[in-house]
């Protein structure tokens, strides 16, 4: 059976992959799911100074400490980009690297730089000269792409765990070593994989890196742990068999 890392997204911690967890588990699976420095029960810890090299870090430690070997390191949106720094500095602990609702962002680029003008903009104003990213407020009326498949006792729990994120953890930029790439995969839940095949063809750069990966397509939110978690399982588990 393989080895799973998880790395959660923006605002969440290791709780928001309780269900997946339980489900590799019974499927024979090690899995070890991360909470990053300064995020949930980690949010004690959320000072100006923690950013991408932080949460980097934090896995690179988890699997050398651990001595984890062939590893499945999942990162989720926001997670994708330090799991992929991690994949890069110890690419012989990685089996693959797997970004949900992610992709394999170029070096320079930061998460904040894939956000429209507007949205940065508003972001701004809202931080002000704090040093976190607030959460969402969660409310399908006003995101019901992203918050697809979420029902209202998944929504409560999100408005009440989820807490501010690192700011520099989304300005901080992508740096890619250059090393020897891991085989990478994909699982795409808010835009069809007909869209990302042509984006890769284009030689878009947010998936030049996923050109010859695994494609998956898991039709539901941006948060498909939580509003699809044994279809994510069974995603995950086919890339672990694959």
């Amino acid at each position: 059976m393989a080895t799973f890392v998880l790395v959660p997204g923006f605002w969440l911690g290791a709780w928001a992959w309780r269900e997946v967890t339980s489900a590799l588990r019974a499927q024979g699976h090690e899995v070890h799911p991360m909470t990053l420095t300064g995020v949930a029960e980690r949010h004690h810890l959320a000072g100006p100074e923690i950013g991408l090299e932080t949460h980097t870090t934090d896995i690179v430690r988890l699997i050398e400490v651990e001595d984890l070997r062939d590893v499945l390191l999942v990162g989720h949106s926001g997670g994708g980009m330090p799991a992929a720094q991690a994949a890069d500095r110890i690419p012989d602990r990685i089996a693959r690297m797997i970004y949900v609702e992610s992709g394999p962002l170029p070096d320079g680029v930061a998460q904040f730089d894939t956000m429209p003008p507007e949205e940065q903009q508003r972001l701004r104003a809202a931080i002000g000269t704090g040093h976190l990213l607030p959460p969402p407020a969660w409310e399908p009326a006003a995101d019901p792409t992203n918050l697809a498949g979420l029902d209202e006792p998944t929504l409560a729990l999100l408005r009440a765990r989820a807490t501010p994120q690192p700011l520099a953890a989304a300005t901080d930029p992508v740096r890619r070593t250059g090393g020897r790439p891991v085989p990478t995969a994909l699982v795409a839940s808010t835009f069809p994989l007909s869209v990302v095949r042509q984006m890769i063809d284009e030689g878009h750069p947010f998936f030049t890196g996923l050109a010859d990966g695994q494609l998956f397509e898991l039709p539901t939110g941006h948060w498909p742990m939580l509003s699809e978690p044994k279809a994510l399982t069974d995603v995950l588990d086919a890339a672990a068999r694959a």
